[in-house]
């Protein structure tokens, strides 16, 4: 009898083999189909990048495996992203099947996901097809166009039959997905579905649409197949009218009685002002709606938005809240995060960061890819391979922010001897300002954490307060330099005369007592943070930015968050602004008309600009064989930039 892994009787409610329909499940963990990956061909035929990347996904070891959705139609009109999957031909199921045995080689039950963009759809046409012509509010999708009572039929035949490809591949299954403003959201929406025919109106006549929709569509893949259906917990579209509570619940009652095996719950439409998916969210924050759904239905639930730490699930599903754990976004983070599970090493979990990289690149019709895994999106690439050293290095890393970590945690995970040189008394560089941030700013913390299990594990050496000379670089006698100094904060001399003016980073160390007026000079991510912490804290916040926008640094899909933030908080900002002149109780800047405005302060906080440490890249040029600048000490960027740079350098030397 073999012996259990640790972690499978730690964690047994979710590593529990479980029974679904006729299918036998490994554990109670289904993979999401989340992401339209845009590695594909843009008629829709699947590439070598992403088979490359399916690999990697039928080896995380879930239960159930659901592949990301594929429109249905030959017009587009459901093609949602540029290199979405197509399945409205039969000339794709020979590509659909190889990644249906790749799933099953694995051990995996293999579920396909159709996926038809309704009013996100149309991305090669100039329309968009919904239930009625409701306009946009976002102005990148497609003028609406309402679908007449046989364009109706004609979409639900082509998800069906695009069912049935997908179960002629070998697939397990069909997935729906009725969320995210796609199109059978659209019809089941009050926001955009407006008809006074049998397709609209009462919850019942606006789900007529989903049932007839699940009706064909068991018919196309017989009674053995497993049928699930993705449905909203809640819209967050309220201030649109959209659908009630209530009405999500009755949708997933209908579904049930339809037939469906499982509802899968989601969260939220593109065009909610409410996120429903960042760090912004805590970690159990929806959870509630799948405790709702579960007292009212019989068949199981899949839950997983925004719930992504494993220890968290195991006790929701131990507690009878969920029936399955669905996850995607950690798993694009790490993949090996199940299998850390088993071995009871979560604390070598790399946590996703909940930033949303993956869809602000998706949204641009590029490859996505993530703040925390560099590989991905490269696994077919022999450049990104983690391949043993051929010989091992004395590697001296100076500079513990993500670059530096980064860095030091893949050259020594390779084989090579690795210190990691930190002038500070604590690992984590700006990553440990960022954790300041007033909600999710506790997942900084966590990647440090993790940073710090896995230098341990590989036997990195780590000196703290331990500030790098040429003569503490002769000490050591490196073969491998990599320079990751990250970068300061650089106002120009005039603006620190006089008590009162400090920099953003001490501030947010909490090196200093800062009043009750503040004005922060610098409006990029630096400042906005340090801003808004200040803020919750009951000081009074002006933001003084020289560029027209704020947050210039931040990437797409949280700018609206710190904007949200900034509104909540009552904080007044000025772009377009120049500083004139710091005096003992002030600052005078000069705004965007001209005109000079005196701006009350206890404290001036310099937030930017930020200008990289390179001092160090000439003292050591001739230090060792080979050296590397990487992250901030390159170019101030973002944290993705840092960790990217760091991990192929760790895979470079």
């Amino acid at each position: 009898m073999t012996t259990p892994l640790p972690g499978e009787t730690k964690y047994a409610h979710l590593l529990q083999p479980v029974t679904l329909g006729k299918f036998k499940l490994r554990n109670r963990v289904k993979y999401a189909a989340c992401s339209v990956s845009n590695f594909n061909a843009p008629d829709g035929h699947i590439t070598e990048r992403e088979y490359a990347r399916m690999e990697v996904i039928a080896k995380t070891g879930c239960g159930l495996i659901t592949n990301q959705g594929a429109y249905p139609d030959p017009k587009g009109e459901g093609k949602a992203y540029f290199r979405q999957l197509a399945i409205y031909s039969d000339d794709y199921i020979p590509g659909f099947r190889k990644i249906a045995d790749m799933l099953h080689d694995a051990g995996a039950v293999a579920i396909q996901q159709v996926l038809h963009g309704g009013r996100y759809g149309g991305i090669d046409l100039d329309y968009a097809m919904q239930p009625s012509p409701v306009a946009q509010t976002l102005r990148h999708f497609r003028t609406p166009v309402e679908a007449d009572k046989a364009k109706i039929r004609e979409i639900i035949m082509q998800h069906a039959d695009a069912a049935r490809r997908a179960m002629q591949a070998g697939f397990d299954g069909v997935e729906h997905t009725a969320f995210m403003g796609y199109l059978l959201a659209n019809f089941l929406s009050s926001f955009t579905n407006k008809r006074t025919d049998e397709y609209g109106g009462s919850v019942e006549g606006r789900a007529r649409f989903m049932l007839e929709l699940l009706d064909e569509t068991r018919k196309a893949i017989g009674r053995d197949a497993l049928l699930i259906i993705r449905l909203n917990g809640e819209e967050l579209m309220d201030e649109w009218g959209g659908s009630k509570p209530e009405d999500c619940i009755a949708f997933m009652k209908l579904a049930e009685q339809a037939g469906a095996d499982m509802i899968s719950i989601v969260v939220g439409w593109h065009e909610s002002r409410t996120g429903a998916l960042g760090r912004d969210v805590p970690t159990d924050g929806w959870l509630y709606l799948a405790e709702r759904a579960k007292a009212a239905l019989k068949i199981p639930i899949a839950f997983g938005p925004r719930f992504g730490d494993p220890i968290m699930a195991n006790k929701a599903l131990g507690e009878g809240k969920i029936d399955f754990w669905e996850v995607c976004r950690p798993f694009l983070a790490d993949p090996e995060l199940l299998h850390k599970v088993q071995e009871d090493r979560v604390e070598e979990i790399r946590p996703c960061v909940g930033g949303l990289l993956c869809l602000a690149r998706m949204f641009r019709n590029l490859p996505y890819n993530c703040a925390m895994n560099p590989r991905l999106s490269h696994e077919y690439e022999p450049d990104y391979e983690m391949k043993p050293a051929h010989k091992s290095k004395r590697v001296m890393v100076i500079g513990g922010g993500p670059a530096g970590l980064e860095a030091a945690y893949i050259a020594a995970k390779r084989g090579h001897q690795v210190a990691l040189f930190e002038k500070r008394d604590k690992l984590g560089g700006q990553l440990n300002h960022a954790s300041k941030e007033v909600e999710g700013g506790w997942v900084w913390r966590k990647l440090i954490g993790y940073y710090e299990a896995v230098l341990k594990k590989h036997g990195v050496v780590v000196q703290l307060n331990t500030e790098v000379n040429s003569d503490v670089t002769a000490k050591f006698n490196p073969e491998v330099v990599i320079v990751a100094t990250g970068a300061d904060l650089t106002p120009r001399p005039p603006l620190l005369r006089g008590e009162g003016v400090f920099s953003a980073y001490d501030v947010l160390e909490e090196k200093v007592q800062v009043g009750q007026r503040v004005v922060i000079i610098g409006g990029e991510r630096m400042g906005l943070v340090c801003g808004e912490w200040l803020a919750a804290l009951g000081k009074r916040v002006t933001i003084v930015e020289r560029s027209k926008r704020l947050g210039e640094d931040v990437i797409p899909t949280f700018k609206w968050r710190h904007a949200a933030w900034v509104k909540e908080y009552g904080i007044e900002t000025l772009t377009s602004a120049k500083v004139k002149e710091i005096r003992a109780d002030a600052v005078v800047v000069i705004d965007a008309d001209g005109n000079a405005r005196v701006l009350p302060a206890d404290s001036v906080i310099v937030a930017g600009p930020r200008e990289s440490r390179q001092e160090l890249v000439s003292t050591l040029e001739f230090s060792a064989d080979e050296q590397y600048v990487v992250g901030d000490a390159v170019r101030p960027r973002a944290v993705h930039n840092a960790i990217r740079d760091g991990h192929l350098v760790g895979l470079k030397i």
